[in-house]
């Protein structure tokens, strides 16, 4: 028999993960402690394997433990959203939940929107950098404003833009003083990406440049954002640029989502500010960038 994913006993799970103390999850969670151990401990039976290994002065997780972890934060995500979008769908509410990559900006499209919808409530959803479609697949989001690459298979995309790269360096560093790179000039550079090392925030990545852990190859919107005075932001002039684009599920057929595809296409792709190229090819300088 195929286990059954108990959301009760997986909420206790990640209080324990993130406690690592079954006492100080059992108080979070407004539970006695024993009822929270036999709960985990059901819980890995009905799993088949070992979710925490536990001493007397430590709780850890196992790597079954680990995966479960970094998968259950999507798991709660997405139950939250659908049961939220029951919650609308039986008192008549519209509701548009809008996903952006970091240093993109849909603002203007969402009062644009807005002006002419003024009965869709609308919400923002700020994407983790490593993210990108999946809040679109998995329903906690209707629309996204997203930089390539991505996987677009089963999604509607609009292009909006073209977006060129920038090294993002620490000032110490021996390159900090050119006005331009060339991916040559980079060669051997420890680059903190995805394959190298996966960090939760662009926050983190920055304060890893800062101590001088690695350099980073950023969007030059994200430059335009994320200005600090430990770092500089320098132009590669053989950067091949990034797409932006507008992207829906290819199942979206509600008027809102619809409406406000054709509405954001238009406002978008207006010539606006900093970091993206358009169709004549020339870019605005960000803040920072030399």
């Amino acid at each position: 028999m195929d286990p059954v994913l108990d959301l009760r006993k997986l909420r206790y799970f990640v209080a324990v993960a993130e406690h690592r103390h079954f006492g100080q999850a059992a108080q979070a969670l407004f539970i006695a402690q024993p009822v929270l151990s036999r709960q985990i401990r059901a819980f890995e039976q009905e799993l088949g394997c070992q979710l925490f290994t536990r001493t007397t002065r430590s709780v850890e997780l196992t790597p079954a433990g680990q995966q479960l972890y970094d998968e259950a934060r999507n798991i709660t995500s997405v139950v939250a959203a659908a049961l939220r979008r029951v919650h609308e769908a039986a008192r008549g509410e519209q509701r548009l939940v809008i996903a952006f990559s970091p240093g993109l900006h849909v603002s203007d499209a969402i009062r644009a929107f807005s002006a002419s919808h003024p009965e869709v409530e609308i919400d923002v959803f700020p994407l983790r950098w490593w993210e990108q479609d999946a809040p679109l697949r998995d329903g906690r989001a209707h629309v996204g404003y997203l930089r390539r690459p991505f996987d677009d298979s089963g999604l509607r995309t609009v292009p909006i833009g073209r977006e060129t790269k920038v090294a993002c360096l620490p000032v110490t560093h021996p390159l900090a003083g050119r006005h331009t790179l060339t991916s040559a000039d980079l060669d051997g550079e420890a680059i903190l990406d995805v394959k190298k090392r996966r960090t939760s925030s662009l926050e983190e990545k920055f304060e890893l440049i800062a101590s001088g852990q690695g350099i980073a190859l950023v969007p030059l919107s994200i430059a335009g954002s994320y200005s600090r005075p430990d770092l500089v932001y320098l132009p590669i002039t053989d950067a091949l640029p990034v797409e932006t684009c507008l992207a829906v599920p290819d199942s979206s057929c509600a008027d809102p989502v619809l409406n406000f595809l054709d509405i954001a296409t238009a406002t978008l792709r207006r010539p606006s500010g900093v970091a993206v190229v358009e169709e004549d090819g020339e870019a605005s300088p960000a803040p920072g960038v030399r």
